[in-house]
């Protein structure tokens, strides 16, 4: 169990690290907005691509925040009920809902968005759109993050099945202010 907890442990920080990195691409998606506002409304000159490129960075930050906010716990769960169970039985919602819900959603999404990811890079697809661009970089996002989402899933079931069996605390995963 103890190398289940190191390999949590080392999903815990690259999904630590991806997290904070991806919520600063919230700011250039703001950048890119105020440059593409201020170019069409002050110069008279915009591009499609520049839109593009604030939904790419968009879709960044969504999708790649998701594994931090199920590692810091500040996903969206029922706390009016869950909150009122003992330890134990909100860490086995927990592992029942990581296992049979959670983990074969990602797979899913991360196996089913592969071919359509591989067919926008061999045919070099690009947007519909006048002056849009390649679609492959932002196709490429879902299957990185599901997968990045069902290893934090995977570090999340470790550690409940570790507390459940008296090995860690329960505050290793819950967050403090949690009523």
């Amino acid at each position: 169990m103890q190398g289940l907890l190191r390999l949590s442990a080392l999903i815990d920080i690259a999904n630590e690290r991806i997290g904070k990195a991806a919520a600063w691409l919230g700011l250039a998606a703001v950048l890119v907005c105020t440059a593409n506002a201020l170019a069409r409304y002050a110069l008279n000159i915009g591009s499609n691509a520049w839109l593009e490129l604030q939904w790419y960075l968009n879709a960044a930050v969504f999708l790649f925040v998701a594994a931090y906010a199920l590692k810091r716990n500040e996903h969206v769960r029922i706390d009016v009920i869950a909150g009122r169970l003992s330890e134990r039985a909100q860490a086995w919602i927990d592992l029942l809902g990581g296992v049979f819900m959670l983990l074969p959603v990602c797979i899913i999404i991360a196996w089913y968005s592969w071919p359509s990811l591989v067919s926008s890079w061999r045919i070099q697809e690009y947007s519909s759109d006048p002056g849009g661009l390649i679609r492959w970089p932002v196709r490429i996002l879902i299957p990185i993050a599901f997968t990045l989402l069902a290893l934090q899933g995977l570090s999340e079931v470790i550690k409940r099945v570790a507390f459940l069996r008296g090995l860690i605390p329960f505050s290793t995963f819950e967050k403090k202010a949690r009523a």
